[in-house]
């Protein structure tokens, strides 16, 4: 069995697959090395020396430059590395022509809807348009529960604090995702909930919404009525009427937008989870379907391998601005933009962003990149699309779904119980956490590792989507949980 890994012939860094202790003896390249410290599993070893301001290799691009010499044998961390990002800059463009061979697509029973877009869930969503009436939207959905069954799978209110106090971009991000979210397949019918003085009110957020239903999409304003519980639950009793009758039916994988995330990453996420993810991206990609990259923060260091991937040039310039644009928002905050990755991400032996995003983008897979959308658009090309996003789970999982994911893929090493609204599949990078965390993890890809293949692991993530697609819970929907977070960047009056 393995002890450490090279991941690329070029790196001069390998990972511990397991703890390694100081003096302990291995065989990499035919050249033997002993560990100078003590190793924890997911971290890394230098291969040969290296020379103070050297670059350090992995994955076969630099993941930062050495502070002091490193000899060979040592444990390359934070102690000893540095980031190599800076600030905006010039790209070129290097298009590879890459693209996937069609395969047949395989189904899954879901809900076609009347705009021909396929729901894997058939929930009846309360959707408050600003924080006041957050209590209300609670309150109605403990009362609806008593709704559940014959075609309405689950109630769920998605409370925030937004939607009014708002200026500019946050005011009409707010309108934007909840206008998403009001259209969303997993929903067979919605109460959009406001209070009746707030900026982003129920008019405001209908504007952006098209081709309304009005017996599944009902509007409440809480000021207008006498008893906003009353009225709610009677507006709720409707839309579940209209939901009986929904059957789910065969429906394509090509029908399939799903998003990609990852959290609490250890050092195996880049090796093991996420190039899984993207084994998964490229076989739902040739069947015709979407998946939705993010993290836009977790792509500086990577970006140029996903510009590369462009189609077209005018999709390369949307990254480059994509990129730079983040770039500029962290200055703007008086914020670095090379901060370095989470404590969690550290304890895990991730040592630059640089690191970070090289395994990130692992999530991709190979495909090529099809379109890049704004914060709060919804996808509109099949295959891959990237997304701007910051790294926060709860904020970039929402995003996804706004933007028309009806599935968001997330792996951890470290593991975390949250939720999005919609069903949120935890993907764990090593065994040890699958096994610690059953409640929590969804699939392990840990077993990488210890014989199974990749391809044989991605169909079976692909086998995973479809049963969940087809009806099959998550974890965390077992447990109730269901979030949602909008992004804030601006000012609150």
């Amino acid at each position: 069995m393995r002890v450490v890994l090279k991941i690329s012939a070029v790196d001069n860094v390998a990972v511990a697959l397991r703890a390694l202790e100081a003096g302990e003896m291995l065989v990499v390249d035919d050249v033997s090395i002993t560990a100078n410290q003590p190793i924890p599993a997911g971290h890394k070893l230098a291969l040969k020396s290296i020379a103070a301001g050297e670059t350090v290799i992995k994955y076969g691009y630099p993941i930062g430059e050495a502070k002091c010499a490193i000899a060979a044998g040592d444990h390359v961390h934070v102690h000893n590395l540095r980031t190599l990002l800076s600030g905006e800059l010039c790209y070129e463009w290097h298009p590879q022509g890459q693209s996937l061979a069609h395969i047949q697509p395989q189904t899954f029973p879901g809900y076609l809807r009347e705009d021909g877009r396929v729901g894997v869930r058939n929930e009846l969503w309360i959707l408050p348009t600003v924080g006041c009436v957050s209590g209300v939207a609670k309150a109605l959905e403990r009362q609806a529960q008593s709704l559940v069954g014959d075609g309405v799978e689950a109630v769920h209110a998605f409370t925030h604090p937004y939607g009014c106090s708002q200026m500019g971009d946050d005011q009409e991000h707010t309108r934007d995702i909840l206008a998403n979210l009001a259209m969303h397949p997993n929903a067979g019918g919605v109460l959009v909930l406001g209070l009746g003085c707030e900026n982003s009110g129920v008019e405001e957020v209908r504007k952006r919404m098209s081709n309304i239903n009005e017996k599944r999409i009902r509007f409440l304003i809480c000021q207008q009525v006498e008893d906003e519980l009353t009225v709610g639950m009677e507006l709720l009793c409707a839309i579940a009427e209209e939901m009986r009758t929904d059957q789910r039916t065969s429906c394509p994988a090509s029908s399939l937008v799903v998003g990609l995330k990852c959290g609490g990453s250890d050092g195996f996420s880049g090796i093991t989870a996420n190039p899984v993810i993207g084994g998964f991206s490229d076989l739902l990609i040739a069947q015709g379907g979407s998946t939705i990259l993010t993290e836009v923060p977790e792509m500086f260091g990577a970006e140029t391998i996903l510009m590369d991937r462009c189609e077209t040039e005018e999709t390369f310039h949307k990254i480059v601005e994509l990129i730079n644009d983040f770039k500029r928002y962290f200055k703007e905050n008086h914020q670095t933009i090379y901060e370095n990755p989470s404590p969690g991400n550290k304890a895990g032996g991730i040592s630059s962003l640089e690191e970070k995003a090289l395994g990130c983008t692992q999530k991709s897979g190979f495909a090529p990149v099809k379109d890049v959308l704004a914060y709060g658009e919804r996808v509109r090309t099949p295959g891959l699309n990237l997304l701007s996003a910051p790294g926060n789970d709860l904020v970039a999982a929402t995003a996804l779904a706004a933007a028309g994911a009806q599935i968001v893929l997330f792996s951890t090493g470290r593991g975390t119980p949250f939720a999005s609204p919609v069903p949120t599949v935890k993907i764990s990078s090593n065994t040890p956490l699958a096994e610690k965390k059953r409640h929590w993890i969804d699939f392990n890809t840990g077993t990488l590792l210890t014989g199974r293949g990749l391809p044989q692991l991605a169909q079976g993530l692909m086998d995973k989507v479809l049963a969940i697609a087809g009806g099959e819970l998550v974890l965390s929907e077992v447990s109730g949980y269901h979030d949602m977070a909008i992004f804030k960047t601006g000012v609150t009056l």
